[in-house]
């Protein structure tokens, strides 16, 4: 049985070319020699650990790559990968709490790299009734929650806006990471059954995409954004996306505020 082992080179050229880099402009970008990055792209050369990490940085390769190419180098790994329940994730991991719990009454929650829920607020979960049991067992993927029959799609008003966003999304994170998982994930929810029109979504919203989602008797207009540790050291924390949802109209930021008050 034969098994196949990642190069420097190997590593190098697949994020270069993911980048759009010509060897003389990642060289001269990154402050090294061309005749030397060709070598070590070939294998005829071998490379620094500050060689590797320079380059790493200048390709904007995630932390996970960048311990990758370390690896391959034959170095030690440069960035941790500890779990969030871990003591030193424990100050990271009151800010992701607090943040989630600052944002209620209006939706909020956390993912990983591939779109695992790793945390949301109370007012995320009331928005799961008759979501399949089968789509809320751990890991619960957040986007086949929102774009499977059994779960969220039924519900979206905007499913066709929404299905595209969300598909695009996806398929921008694929091209940039080169993750064979969230290939995987894409072309899974791209397969799922769906009843296209004959046209073009056509925007409901004409400065941003809402979910639009039925909701007790009305529907809920909501926009997200996007929020990361921009300074994270650790794979995790690295990999960790929050997506607030903010009341895209007065009805329904009162259907959250009157939720909040009978609550209380």
């Amino acid at each position: 049985m034969s098994t196949t082992t990642e190069t420097v080179g190997d590593l190098l050229r697949e994020w270069r070319r993911r980048r759009r880099y010509s060897q003389l402009e990642l060289a001269g970008e990154a402050g090294v020699s061309t005749r030397h990055l060709s070598f070590v792209e070939s294998g005829r050369a071998g490379a620094s650990r500050d060689m590797l990490v320079r380059l790493s940085e200048q390709l904007d390769m995630p932390l996970r790559a960048r311990n990758r190419l370390l690896l391959a180098g034959g170095f030690a790994p440069a960035y941790g990968e500890r779990s969030l329940d871990e003591p030193a994730m424990g100050e990271a991991r009151a800010v992701l709490d607090a943040v989630l719990a600052g944002h209620a009454p209006f939706p909020a929650l956390a993912v990983d790299a591939h779109w695992n829920l790793v945390a949301a607020n109370d007012a995320v979960m009331a928005l799961l009734d008759g979501v399949s049991p089968v789509l809320l067992a751990p890991p619960v993927n957040v986007l086949r929650l929102s774009l499977h029959p059994q779960g969220l799609a039924p519900r979206i008003d905007n499913l066709a806006e929404w299905r595209h966003h969300l598909l695009e999304r996806l398929c921008m994170q694929t091209e940039s990471s080169g993750d064979a998982r969230l290939a995987a994930l894409h072309a899974e929810l791209a397969a799922l059954p769906f009843r296209a029109g004959t046209k073009p979504p056509v925007p409901v919203n004409p400065v941003a995409v809402p979910l639009r989602l039925r909701a007790a008797g009305t529907v809920l207009s909501l926009l997200s954004t996007t929020t990361v540790f921009g300074t994270a050291t650790d794979v995790t924390l690295a990999e960790i996306t929050l997506e607030c949802f903010y009341p895209a109209d007065a009805d329904t930021r009162a259907y959250f505020l009157r939720g909040a008050a009978n609550a209380g």
